[in-house]
């Protein structure tokens, strides 16, 4: 919890630049990115959506997962013209599949 409270206190999205949250299950990874000048979510993915379902039943390793999750946001988020975004790793270390969630992103498009 107070990973989560320190690293909240100096990220702050906006419509331009909205922030990008992760969360991540033992099975599963989320995505979302939110508008915290309005207090909303804009859009998000996860490894159980439609889009990717075939190709995560594919892919050998959840890393694997984590980075097409990522580059579905990225692709999402170009339809939705947003370039630019802050990564909030929500208190996990920098590593793994949070890791692979940036990168996937980062590869799609985004900066």
């Amino acid at each position: 919890m107070k990973k989560t409270y320190r690293s909240k206190k100096k990220i702050f999205g906006t419509k331009e630049r909205p922030r990008l949250v992760v969360f991540r299950s033992l099975t599963n990874i989320y995505g979302q990115l939110i508008d915290d000048s309005a207090q909303q979510a804009i859009l998000g993915a996860s490894s159980l959506s439609k889009e990717i379902k075939n190709d995560v039943k594919k892919s050998k390793s959840k890393i694997d997962t984590s980075k097409l999750v990522g580059k579905l946001i990225a692709q999402k988020a170009k339809d939705k013209k947003i370039k630019r975004i802050i990564f909030d790793r929500n208190g996990y270390t920098y590593h793994g599949r949070v890791k692979a969630l940036a990168e996937g992103a980062r590869e799609g498009g985004l900066e």
